[in-house]
């Protein structure tokens, strides 16, 4: 009876105890951790926040607009350590191709692959059941045919065309406009005011169609774009670009093979870099309690400064101001001299990270393949644009012209000369178009202050 009494009196002062601090009646916040340690992604590296001066440290091009110099300061995020691989993208790909799967199985009835089972599943918005393995050697007649129709007639090979990935966004350009601006006392948007979003849809011969709508708005929804692109990418450019080439064997097995597994994808078009990020975002927001920051393409001052590592007046990545080290030895893959692709130990592209990391730890900054950034492109941005998280952002639409849908790209590649490896260096290529010396990398933004 004394130790339950005891006991009382332990559990008593607890309770007085665990109120201190906590006074009632008073603003205490609703209880949050008072300290969150983000996880470090996989595969990429921690970017500190930081100042640097963008824009080229040597002269322009000929007939180039000079650089404004302009010191920013950019926050902190994470990188992807190489570029995206094939085997990488091909996660994407394989996932597009088996959601696809999924849903001919159970609009052919089978209902057993989706997470709503019984007779009054809506074949048309049922959600996939993952864990139910895809039969794709099963002799049942009805999948057959079901899987049947992603082929072509030889029943061996995949109609590529068919891999479309559909996602939407809000288009915060659109509502940020001040004749869109919303009335938060009110809780509505102005009389009048217009939204133009993107949207997307398939016809009846399977080809994907874009427009541009113009609707009126009055609620948050009214902001949403959708857009269907077809994933899988285009190995024609290894002829299409290099005429009077053999590029043949390229064409066939750079992206198929798995000898190839760990170069760097390519023929890839900006809005397909795009998609992939929208899609590697739901990846991990679905496999994860805690959500993170949207992955994304990096803005054009995030992807300098990345690429000078902390080396803020380098003209390379690596440092100093020529393509050689001490040694003679050349420090990325590009063009060395006319038609002398091999003296830098590559010809075309080359496995990723065949090259030693700038001093933050990142792979093929320079050379291998240039890389897509998020930034419109426009010669003189540099002259108006914000000296904190510096970018001109710009979502084209479908029917503007297409000098508004020019992109930076960063970094050169294997068939450039040395002057497009530095780390000032900008030019550009329209969204829509996709190179065989073209690639991309993920960022992330920080959660947090960073350090």
């Amino acid at each position: 009876m004394k130790s339950v009494k005891f006991l009382s009196i332990i559990a008593f002062a607890a309770v007085i105890l665990s109120g201190c601090g906590q006074p009632k009646g008073e603003l205490t916040g609703i209880g949050s951790v008072s300290r969150f340690n983000e996880a470090s992604p996989y595969g990429m590296v921690y970017i500190k926040r930081g100042s640097f001066m963008m824009g080229s440290n040597s002269q322009t091009a000929i007939f180039d607009t000079p650089d404004n110099l302009l010191t920013v300061t950019v926050d902190a995020f994470w990188m992807d350590e190489t570029e995206i691989t094939n085997d990488e993208y091909k996660q994407f790909v394989n996932w597009v191709r088996d959601s696809i799967a999924y849903k001919a199985l159970i609009e052919a009835g089978r209902t057993e692959f989706a997470l709503q089972t019984g007779e009054d599943v809506d074949e048309e918005e049922a959600r996939i059941n993952w864990k139910k393995k895809i039969p794709w050697n099963s002799k049942e007649e009805d999948i057959q045919e079901a899987l049947y129709s992603m082929y072509y007639e030889d029943g061996i090979e995949l109609n590529t065309t068919l891999l479309h990935y559909e996602y939407t966004w809000i288009d915060y350009d659109q509502a940020a406009l001040p004749s869109n601006r919303f009335d938060v006392s009110r809780g509505v948007y102005p009389v009048g005011a217009i939204a133009r979003v993107d949207t997307s849809w398939v016809d009846e011969d399977g080809i994907i169609r874009d427009s541009t709508l113009e609707r009126p708005l009055r609620q948050a929804k009214d902001l949403t774009s959708r857009r269907i692109i077809g994933v899988y990418p285009d190995t024609l450019i290894w002829v299409r670009d290099f005429k009077f080439a053999y590029n043949e064997p390229l064409l066939r097995m750079y992206f198929s093979h798995p000898g190839y597994a760990f170069y760097p994808v390519v023929g890839v078009t900006w809005e397909q870099a795009e998609a992939f990020c929208h899609w590697r975002t739901n990846l991990f927001n679905n496999n994860n309690p805690i959500l993170g920051q949207d992955y994304r393409l990096p803005t054009e001052s995030e992807w300098e400064y990345a690429a000078r590592g902390g080396r803020k007046m380098s003209a390379y990545p690596w440092g100093g101001n020529y393509a050689r080290d001490d040694k003679g030895c050349f420090m990325a893959n590009f063009k060395p001299y006319r038609g002398s692709y091999t003296d830098d130990t590559g010809g075309m592209t080359m496995k990723v990270a065949s090259f030693k990391p700038n001093d933050y730890g990142l792979f093929d900054m320079a050379g291998n393949v240039s890389e897509w950034t998020s930034s419109a492109f426009n010669s003189t941005s540099n002259n108006w644009i914000h000296d904190f998280n510096p970018s001109f952002q710009y979502t084209a639409k479908k029917d503007d012209p297409d000098v508004l849908k020019r992109k930076v790209i960063r970094g050169g590649s294997w068939k450039d000369i040395s002057y497009f490896m530095q780390c000032g260096t900008r030019t550009y290529e329209y969204q829509y178009e996709c190179r065989p010396y073209i690639g991309f990398r993920c960022v992330r933004s920080f959660i947090g202050e960073g350090i």
